[in-house]
Protein backbone atom coordinates (compact mmCIF):
# COMPACT_ATOMS: atom_id res chain seq x y z
CA UNK A 1 0.00 0.00 0.00
CA UNK A 2 2.98 2.30 0.43
CA UNK A 3 3.28 2.54 -3.37
CA UNK A 4 -0.35 3.68 -3.82
CA UNK A 5 -0.72 7.12 -2.18
CA UNK A 6 -4.55 7.25 -2.17
CA UNK A 7 -4.79 3.75 -0.70
CA UNK A 8 -2.32 4.68 2.01
CA UNK A 9 -4.27 7.86 2.80
CA UNK A 10 -7.54 5.92 2.96
CA UNK A 11 -5.96 3.41 5.34
CA UNK A 12 -6.57 0.45 3.04
CA UNK A 13 -4.76 -2.71 4.10
CA UNK A 14 -4.42 -6.31 2.93
CA UNK A 15 -6.19 -9.05 4.81
CA UNK A 16 -5.22 -11.79 2.33
CA UNK A 17 -3.82 -12.12 -1.19
CA UNK A 18 -3.05 -14.96 -3.55
CA UNK A 19 -3.89 -16.74 -6.81
CA UNK A 20 -6.16 -13.98 -8.11
CA UNK A 21 -8.19 -13.59 -4.92
CA UNK A 22 -7.71 -10.63 -2.57
CA UNK A 23 -9.37 -9.27 0.54
CA UNK A 24 -8.69 -5.71 1.72
CA UNK A 25 -10.10 -3.66 4.56
CA UNK A 26 -10.66 0.05 5.14
CA UNK A 27 -11.32 1.16 8.71
CA UNK A 28 -14.02 3.72 9.38
CA UNK A 29 -12.53 7.22 9.32
CA UNK A 30 -14.51 10.41 9.93
CA UNK A 31 -12.42 12.21 7.30
CA UNK A 32 -14.22 10.20 4.61
CA UNK A 33 -17.79 10.82 5.71
CA UNK A 34 -19.94 11.80 2.76
CA UNK A 35 -23.02 12.89 4.73
CA UNK A 36 -22.33 14.50 8.12
CA UNK A 37 -25.96 13.97 9.20
CA UNK A 38 -25.67 10.18 8.93
CA UNK A 39 -21.93 9.52 9.32
CA UNK A 40 -21.94 7.35 6.18
CA UNK A 41 -18.64 6.93 4.31
CA UNK A 42 -18.56 8.61 0.88
CA UNK A 43 -19.09 6.35 -2.14
CA UNK A 44 -15.81 7.55 -3.61
CA UNK A 45 -13.89 5.94 -0.76
CA UNK A 46 -15.79 2.68 -1.29
CA UNK A 47 -15.02 2.90 -5.02
CA UNK A 48 -11.32 3.41 -4.32
CA UNK A 49 -11.29 0.37 -2.00
CA UNK A 50 -12.96 -1.80 -4.65
CA UNK A 51 -10.70 -0.54 -7.46
CA UNK A 52 -7.56 -1.15 -5.41
CA UNK A 53 -8.73 -4.61 -4.37
CA UNK A 54 -9.58 -5.55 -7.97
CA UNK A 55 -6.20 -4.37 -9.24
CA UNK A 56 -4.44 -6.42 -6.56
CA UNK A 57 -6.48 -9.49 -7.57
CA UNK A 58 -5.26 -9.07 -11.15
CA UNK A 59 -1.63 -8.67 -10.10
CA UNK A 60 -1.85 -11.76 -7.88
CA UNK A 61 -3.33 -13.95 -10.62
CA UNK A 62 -0.85 -16.65 -11.73
CA UNK A 63 -1.30 -15.80 -15.43
CA UNK A 64 -0.69 -12.06 -14.96
CA UNK A 65 2.74 -10.74 -15.86
CA UNK A 66 3.62 -7.27 -14.63
CA UNK A 67 1.52 -4.35 -13.53
CA UNK A 68 -2.08 -3.48 -14.35
CA UNK A 69 -4.38 -0.50 -14.78
CA UNK A 70 -8.14 -0.10 -14.67
CA UNK A 71 -9.80 -0.12 -18.09
CA UNK A 72 -13.38 -0.12 -16.85
CA UNK A 73 -14.97 -0.59 -13.44
CA UNK A 74 -18.69 -0.64 -12.78
CA UNK A 75 -19.77 -0.26 -9.17
CA UNK A 76 -23.34 -0.80 -8.02
CA UNK A 77 -24.05 0.70 -4.61
CA UNK A 78 -26.58 -1.45 -2.76
CA UNK A 79 -26.80 0.44 0.53
CA UNK A 80 -24.69 2.71 2.74
CA UNK A 81 -22.11 1.06 4.97
CA UNK A 82 -23.02 1.25 8.64
CA UNK A 83 -21.23 4.18 10.30
CA UNK A 84 -18.32 3.17 12.51
CA UNK A 85 -17.70 -0.15 10.79
CA UNK A 86 -14.75 -1.41 8.79
CA UNK A 87 -15.54 -1.95 5.11
CA UNK A 88 -14.16 -5.14 3.59
CA UNK A 89 -13.63 -5.75 -0.12
CA UNK A 90 -13.19 -9.18 -1.67
CA UNK A 91 -12.12 -9.43 -5.32
CA UNK A 92 -11.59 -12.37 -7.67
CA UNK A 93 -9.79 -12.19 -11.00
CA UNK A 94 -11.70 -14.91 -12.85
CA UNK A 95 -10.30 -14.66 -16.39
CA UNK A 96 -7.10 -13.37 -17.96
CA UNK A 97 -6.71 -13.02 -21.73
CA UNK A 98 -3.67 -11.83 -23.66
CA UNK A 99 -4.49 -8.18 -22.92
CA UNK A 100 -7.44 -7.96 -20.50
CA UNK A 101 -8.15 -9.36 -17.03
CA UNK A 102 -11.71 -9.61 -15.71
CA UNK A 103 -12.60 -9.13 -12.05
CA UNK A 104 -15.64 -9.29 -9.74
CA UNK A 105 -15.74 -7.82 -6.25
CA UNK A 106 -17.99 -7.12 -3.31
CA UNK A 107 -17.78 -4.58 -0.47
CA UNK A 108 -19.21 -5.57 2.91
CA UNK A 109 -19.51 -4.25 6.44
CA UNK A 110 -20.44 -6.60 9.30
CA UNK A 111 -23.50 -7.87 7.38
CA UNK A 112 -22.21 -10.56 4.99
CA UNK A 113 -25.70 -11.15 3.60
CA UNK A 114 -26.28 -7.56 2.42
CA UNK A 115 -23.45 -6.12 0.30
CA UNK A 116 -22.61 -2.43 0.49
CA UNK A 117 -21.57 -2.52 -3.17
CA UNK A 118 -20.60 -4.88 -5.95
CA UNK A 119 -18.12 -4.30 -8.76
CA UNK A 120 -17.28 -5.79 -12.13
CA UNK A 121 -14.35 -4.64 -14.17
CA UNK A 122 -11.74 -5.03 -16.85
CA UNK A 123 -8.07 -4.37 -16.23
CA UNK A 124 -4.94 -4.31 -18.37
CA UNK A 125 -3.27 -7.72 -18.44
CA UNK A 126 0.49 -7.51 -18.86
CA UNK A 127 2.36 -9.83 -21.16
Amino acid sequence: MEAIPHAKELGIWFESIGQGVVEMHMNYDERFIGDPRTGVIHGGAVFALLDTCCGAAVISHPEQKGLTATIDLRVDYMRPAKPGQTIRAKATCYNVTRSVAFVRAVALDDDDDRPVATASGAFVAGT
